[in-house]
């Protein structure tokens, strides 16, 4: 059965180590829903967080050819760990309207953040597991979502 998984890949800070990732899990026929590459606390390496679709046999199979890449040092699927903290970030403008105070008590509730507002939009920032920003936005959508831009999974080890 094909199930989402989290993939984190340390890798080093080198022109093209990105691109040789995407085009490995596109070869092999991998659409990637999320990624995100940044540096860590020592520059010159960077952890690649990906989240794709696949059987744990497939994965781990493209696992392995990842960690043939010349520039990777690390890969972990963190998608059956539960010593990880995994957290997405969401921006979303919501149309204000009349229903700025209900939408207040959302922000407090779900511990957001609004991050600006204007006459016509507030625009909000919340970060933490997937099922809390999806519960987010299903209880804005009746005041109408203007738009979001979400960030893929990001984690790290409780450890």
């Amino acid at each position: 059965m094909e199930d989402k998984h989290t993939i984190i890949i340390t890798v080093a800070n080198r022109v093209g180590v990105l691109a040789r990732i995407t085009g490995l899990l596109s070869a092999r026929g991998y659409n990637i829903e999320s990624i995100i590459a940044a540096p860590t606390e020592n520059p010159d390496i960077y952890k690649v967080h990906l989240v794709v679709h696949g059987t744990d046999e497939k994965v781990e199979q493209v696992a392995k050819q990842l960690n043939k890449l010349v520039d990777t040092i690390k890969i972990q699927d963190i998608s059956h760990k539960r010593n990880y903290i995994v957290r997405e970030f969401i921006l979303i403008k919501v149309n204000a309207g009349n229903a700025r105070s209900e939408i207040f008590e959302l922000v407090d509730v779900f511990r957001a953040k609004v991050v600006d507002v204007t006459k016509n939009h507030i625009i909000i920032d919340l970060s933490g597991p997937s099922h809390k920003i999806e519960r987010f936005i299903e209880l804005l959508r009746p005041y109408g979502i203007h738009e979001f831009v979400r960030s893929g999974k990001v984690a790290v080890s409780e450890n």
